[in-house]
Formats: C-alpha cells, sequence, structure tokens
C-alpha cells in the first residue's frame, strides 16, 4: 500500500496573497481554477464563444492587475464572477453579437470524421439557438451547473442570488431547452 502525501490545495486567500506579491504561479492556479465557471458567465451574458473567451482573458487581466481590490480574498469566486458579468456586459451594451454560429467547446471536439463533424454541427446550432432562447441569468445558471458542475450554493454565491433562485432559473431554463431540443438531447447535454 502506497501512501501519498500530496500538499493541501491552497485557499483562494492565499492564492491572491500570493498572487498580489508578484507569484505568478498563484495568479496562474487563479485563473485555471476560475476561468471555466467566468467563461461560462460571459457566455450566458454574451451568447457566444468567441466574444465570451474574449470577455473572460481581459476580465482575469483586470483583475490580477487590481487584486488589491479584492477585500475579501476568501471570496474571490464571486468577486472575479461580477467583474466578468460587468465586463460582458458593457462588451454587449457596444458591440452587436456576431451572426456567425460557433460551437460550444465540448461539442467541437468531435472525431475526426466528416459525418460526425456534420451531425456535431448541427446539435452545436441546435444547442445555441436553444441557449439564445434563455435570458442572461438563465444561461449562466444553467452553464455553471450543467457545463461546469457548480453547486447551487456556489453560483449563488457567485451570482449574488438565493439558493432557492439558482434552482428556479435553472429549472426554468431546462424546461425551456426541453422543449426546444427535445429530452434525449437535453438528457446528454446535463448529463443526468
Amino acid at each position: 500500500m502506497s501512501v501519498t502525501t500530496d500538499a493541501p490545495t491552497p485557499s483562494d486567500a492565499d492564492l491572491v496573497a500570493l498572487a498580489s506579491r508578484g507569484d505568478g504561479d498563484a495568479a496562474d492556479a487563479l485563473v485555471r481554477r476560475y476561468y471555466r465557471a467566468a467563461f461560462a458567465v460571459a457566455l450566458g451574458v454574451l451568447g457566444n464563444r468567441q466574444d465570451a473567451e474574449d470577455v473572460c482573458q481581459e476580465a482575469f487581466v483586470k483583475a490580477l492587475e487590481r487584486l488589491e481590490d479584492c477585500r475579501e480574498p476568501s471570496r474571490f469566486a464571486p468577486w472575479i464572477m461580477t467583474i466578468v458579468r460587468n465586463r460582458a456586459l458593457s462588451y454587449h451594451g457596444y458591440r452587436k453579437i456576431r451572426e456567425t454560429s460557433e460551437l460550444l467547446p465540448e461539442i467541437a471536439e468531435a472525431p475526426d470524421s466528416p459525418v460526425a463533424d456534420t451531425l456535431n454541427a448541427e446539435l452545436g446550432e441546435r444547442l445555441e439557438t436553444a441557449l439564445g432562447a434563455l435570458n442572461a441569468t438563465q444561461r449562466e445558471v444553467v452553464l455553471l451547473h450543467d457545463m461546469d458542475g457548480w453547486t447551487h450554493g456556489q453560483i449563488a454565491e457567485a451570482l449574488d442570488m438565493t439558493e432557492v433562485r439558482s434552482r428556479q432559473h435553472l429549472f426554468v431554463a431546462r424546461k425551456i431547452l426541453r422543449e426546444r431540443l427535445g429530452e434525449p438531447m437535453l438528457r446528454e447535454y446535463t448529463h443526468d
């Protein structure tokens, strides 16, 4: 029997303190820890993958430059999600969302088959269209919960709402997605 002695995972507060003092590894750890969730929030607001990526990158650069403004380092997640959402809302306000359809990351990683690529492109378009029927908060909640695996407690804290409200948004979002996509596809998407 082998025993591994893994170092404990540093807390957000520890990483923020280290990154504030110029530790690049700590800054990278914060980005890796929250990038997917930040992307889900930005995608929820913007509805476009490329714009969401741009907003996330910009938000993380600005946040890391201004870590001293994070008054509660242990609450880094809600702080960065607020920055991402605000940047996405600003971005949305001055730039028209592109008309082109892009695939979600999981859909874009299809096997190298023309038939599979075509089917996945159609699936991605249907999913993106269905997500477009949701309001921004519903998209944020469903993407954080179903794409990134966040709990309702984590979503509530990050998006400044109650857990009950998070559950309500998820329920309504799934109902709309079910109507638009059909039950079998929704089960595949939500991994339920």
